[in-house]
C-alpha cells in the first residue's frame, strides 16, 4: 500500500460554531463546548483511507507543557468505541478521498487553547501532522458539565447575551445603566485566554494552573482576583473613589467592557484607568461569559464593609450630623459584584447554584484581593465556614448599623436605628429590561424563625426588628424627584405615638456624598431647637436644598445625603434618620430612522436638553452596540450647549447582524457626566 497523504483538511468553523453556540465569535477559528462533538473533514490525496489497513490518531494539547496525567494532553485512536472518560474520534461519512470525523472532549475537559495533530499510520510508518487550533469552553447546555443550567431562556441571558442592564442609584431611587458585555465581540475571547495566562497562579505553577482550568470554581477565583490590579498582578482596571479622574476615565463614562479589555491588551497588560464596583463586576461577567459560565452583575442595595468581622457597623455622628471617621466600616449606597452559576462538587450536596464572586479589591483572601466563589445558599443559610469568603459576603447583606451621636463633651449616645443593610438585591431579568429581585436568595424574610435560626448559627445577635409602635418615630420623605439643575424638598416626618405631648429638637443636614458612603461639604441644613409634637400627631418639617448649594460639590454620583438627627429633651434620646437622595440626570432620547435590516444603513438621532442654568462645555457623545455599530463611535460638539439648548447629533451605522440589539449612549461634559441612554433595536435579517 502505497502511504495515506493529507492533502487538505476544514475545521468546518463555520457548522461547528453554530452547532456550539460560538459562530458570534467569527470563523476565523474553531471554537467548541466541552462535551458536545464537533467535525473536521480530511481530504487524502494518491488513495482514500482503508479501514484494517490505516490507523488514524489525534493528538490534542493545551498550555506551555502539556502532560496527559494533568489533563492537558490526550491521545486517541478514531475508534467505533471510544473510551467513555476521554477524547474521542468517530468516523461520520467517507467519501472518495474524503473523510468526515466527529471529536468529542470529555465534559470536565480544560477549556483554554489547544493544538489539534493528526498521526496516521499503515503496517510500516507513520506521519503526523498539525492541523491547526481551536478554544475549548465550559458548556451550559451538557448535563455533566459542572456550569450545566437547565433552562433554554437562561442559558440565552447568562452565556448568549452581550448586553445588559446593571442596577445603581438609592435604596428608594433605583436607576439602571445598560452596559455592552461584548463577550462575542472581535479579540474578546483571546484577551480573556491571556488573562488567564498573565495570572500570578498560572507563573509560578503553568502545569499545576493549566491542569486546574476543568473547574469553574478555580477559574472564577482567578478572574475576581485578575479584574483589580491590586497585588500587582498585572490585573485589567485600577479602582478610585476620589472623584480624581482625569488620568484616565472617570468610572461613570465607560459603557462596556470591550473597550476596558482592549486597551488593557493594547497597553501591555496595565491596569486601565478607573474602575469602581460596577465596572469591576461587568468586566468579570464579560469573562466569564466569554469562557462560557453562566454569570450575571448584581447589585445590593446599602451594603455593608465591615472591616474587622465582627457584622456589625459603628457610625459615629457628631451633634451637627457630621460622620466622624474613627471606623474603617462603611455602608456604601450600593456594590454590585457577580454571580456565576456552577456546581460545588468541593463543598458537598446544598450549595450547586449561583455563587457570588466579587472583584472589586475591599480585603485580601488567602492573600489575595478577590473574594468568592462564594455560595449564596450558604450566605443564605449563615454557614461561614466554607468556601470561599462567605462571612464577608454574608456581611454586606446582614451586617446590623449601630449609629453614635458623640456629644460635644465627648460621651456618646446610642440611637435607635431599624436594619437598613443588603435591600433590595437586584439584577436584569432573563429575557426582559426589567429588575428582578433577589433578596430573597440572599436571607430569609426579616424578623422570620428562620432569620433567627441562621443569625444564632452565624453567631450574631439580631436585634429585633418590629418597630415599637409606641414612641418618637422619624423618617425623612422626598415630596418628588430631585431633577438635576433643580431645587427640591425634603421633609423630615415626625410621628409621637404616645399619650404625651413632647418637644425636641430637630436638625437636618444634607451633604453631597459619594456611592460608598463619603461625603461631601454641606449643601443645606436647618436646625429647629424647639418642636412641639402633639400626641398621637404626626410634624412635617421641610427642608429645601438649592441647586445654587449643591451644584459645585455633586460628585459624578448624584447623590445627596440628608441626615435628620431627632434629640427629646425630656429623655436626652436621639433617634437618626438618614436618606440618599438620587439626582436624576436628564433623560436621552434616541431615534431610529430607516428600516432596520443586516447590512443596511440605519440613521439614530440622539438628543438631550441641558437642564442646568449654565452652558456645558466639552459635549461628547460615545455611542456601541454589539452588531449595530462596529466598536465604538464619538462624537465631540464642537459649541457649547446653552441652557434649555438641545445637545444632539446623527449617526449613521450599518448593523451587521440581525435580531434584538442595544443601542447604548453615554454623555459627557465638563458640568454634565455619566448620562446613559438606551434603545431597542430589532434587526431583520438580510433577504436571502
Amino acid at each position: 500500500f502505497a502511504d495515506l497523504v493529507l492533502e487538505t483538511w476544514d475545521l468546518q468553523c463555520e457548522r461547528n460554531g453554530r452547532e456550539h453556540r460560538t459562530a458570534e465569535m467569527g470563523c476565523q477559528q474553531l471554537v467548541v463546548r466541552r462535551g458536545q462533538p464537533f467535525t473536521i473533514t480530511l481530504h487524502f490525496s494518491g488513495r482514500s483511507y482503508e479501514e484494517g489497513v490505516d490507523k488514524l490518531a489525534f493528538n490534542v494539547e493545551t498550555g506551555p507543557c502539556p502532560i496527559e496525567t494533568s489533563g492537558t494532553r490526550s491521545h486517541f485512536a478514531v475508534s467505533d468505541f471510544p473510551e467513555e472518560s476521554g477524547w474521542s474520534a468517530v468516523i461520520q461519512q467517507q467519501e472518495e478521498g474524503s473523510l468526515s470525523i466527529s471529536l468529542c472532549s470529555p465534559p470536565n475537559a480544560r477549556i483554554g487553547r489547544y493544538s489539534l495533530t493528526l498521526e496516521t499510520s499503515t503496517a510500516y510508518q507513520g506521519t503526523s501532522c498539525h492541523i491547526g487550533d481551536f478554544v475549548l469552553l465550559f458548556n451550559a447546555w451538557h448535563p455533566e458539565d459542572t456550569v450545566f443550567l437547565r433552562e433554554e431562556d437562561e442559558r440565552c441571558e447568562y452565556v448568549l447575551s452581550q448586553e445588559g442592564l446593571i442596577y445603581q442609584g438609592a435604596r428608594d431611587y433605583i436607576t439602571s445603566i445598560p452596559w455592552n458585555f461584548g463577550q462575542f465581540e472581535e479579540d474578546v475571547l483571546s484577551i480573556c485566554l491571556n488573562l488567564l495566562d498573565t495570572n500570578p497562579k498560572f507563573l509560578r505553577d503553568q502545569n499545576r494552573d493549566c491542569s486546574r482550568r476543568n473547574d469553574p470554581v478555580y477559574i472564577g477565583r482567578v478572574v475576581s482576583a485578575m479584574v483589580n490590579c491590586n497585588d500587582e498582578d498585572r490585573g485589567v482596571l485600577a479602582g478610585r473613589w476620589d472623584n480624581q479622574y482625569e488620568d484616565g476615565m472617570s468610572p461613570m463614562a465607560w459603557i462596556g467592557s470591550v473597550d476596558i479589555l482592549k486597551r488593557w491588551k493594547k497597553f501591555g497588560c496595565q491596569p486601565v484607568k478607573y474602575g469602581q464596583c460596577w465596572v469591576f463586576a461587568a468586566v468579570a461577567c464579560t469573562v466569564m461569559r466569554c469562557l462560557g459560565i453562566p454569570s450575571r452583575v448584581v447589585t445590593n442595595y446599602n451594603s455593608a464593609h465591615d472591616t474587622n468581622g465582627n457584622l456589625v457597623i459603628d457610625r459615629y455622628l457628631n451633634e451637627t450630623g457630621e460622620e466622624d471617621r474613627r471606623s474603617r466600616d462603611m455602608i456604601w449606597n450600593f456594590h454590585c459584584w457577580v454571580e456565576s452559576w456552577m456546581a460545588r462538587p468541593d463543598l458537598g450536596s446544598g450549595y450547586d447554584g449561583w455563587q457570588a464572586l466579587d472583584p472589586t479589591p475591599q480585603e485580601k483572601s488567602e492573600g489575595v484581593f478577590c473574594c468568592g466563589p462564594a455560595p449564596v445558599k450558604a450566605i443564605k443559610e449563615g454557614d461561614l465556614q466554607l468556601k470561599y469568603d462567605i462571612p464577608f459576603v454574608f456581611a454586606e447583606v446582614n451586617a446590623d448599623v449601630v449609629y453614635w451621636v458623640v456629644q460635644s463633651d465627648g460621651t456618646q449616645k446610642k440611637s435607635t436605628h431599624s436594619s437598613v443593610v443588603g435591600k433590595n438585591i437586584s439584577t436584569k431579568s432573563v429575557g426582559r429590561d426589567s429588575r428582578e429581585d433577589i433578596t430573597h436568595t440572599y436571607k430569609y424574610p426579616e424578623g422570620s424563625e428562620k432569620e433567627r435560626e441562621v443569625f444564632a448559627k452565624a453567631e450574631h445577635e439580631k436585634r429585633s426588628l418590629r418597630e415599637e409602635e409606641e414612641g418618637l418615630h422619624l423618617k425623612i420623605k422626598l415630596s418628588e424627584g430631585a431633577s438635576n439643575g433643580s431645587d427640591f424638598d425634603v421633609f423630615a416626618v415626625i410621628s409621637n405615638n404616645t399619650d404625651a405631648e413632647r418637644v425636641c429638637r430637630l436638625l437636618l443636614c444634607a451633604r453631597t456624598a459619594s456611592y460608598n458612603g463619603t461625603v461631601g461639604p454641606q449643601c443645606g441644613m436647618k436646625d429647629l431647637l424647639n418642636v412641639t409634637i402633639a400626641p398621637w400627631e404626626e410634624n412635617r418639617v421641610p427642608l429645601r436644598i438649592l441647586y445654587e448649594q449643591y451644584r459645585e460639590s455633586l460628585t459624578q454620583d448624584n447623590i445627596i445625603k440628608v441626615v435628620a438627627l431627632l434629640t427629646e429633651y425630656q429623655t436626652g434620646d436621639v433617634i437618626v434618620a438618614i436618606r440618599d437622595v438620587y439626582i436624576q440626570n436628564p433623560e436621552i432620547k434616541i431615534r431610529i430612522l430607516g428600516e432596520p435590516m443586516q447590512n443596511r444603513k440605519l440613521v439614530a438621532e440622539v438628543s438631550l436638553v441641558n437642564p442646568l442654568s449654565a452652558p456645558l462645555n466639552n459635549c461628547v457623545f460615545v455611542v456601541e452596540g454589539t452588531g449595530l455599530t462596529n466598536g465604538q463611535q464619538t462624537k465631540e460638539l464642537e459649541e457649547p450647549v446653552e441652557p434649555q439648548a438641545v445637545a444632539k447629533f446623527r449617526l449613521d451605522f450599518v448593523p451587521s447582524q440581525s435580531g434584538l440589539h442595544k443601542l447604548m449612549v453615554d454623555f459627557e461634559s465638563d458640568k454634565l457626566t455619566g448620562v446613559k441612554g438606551y434603545r431597542n433595536v430589532i434587526i431583520a435579517p438580510q433577504p436571502k
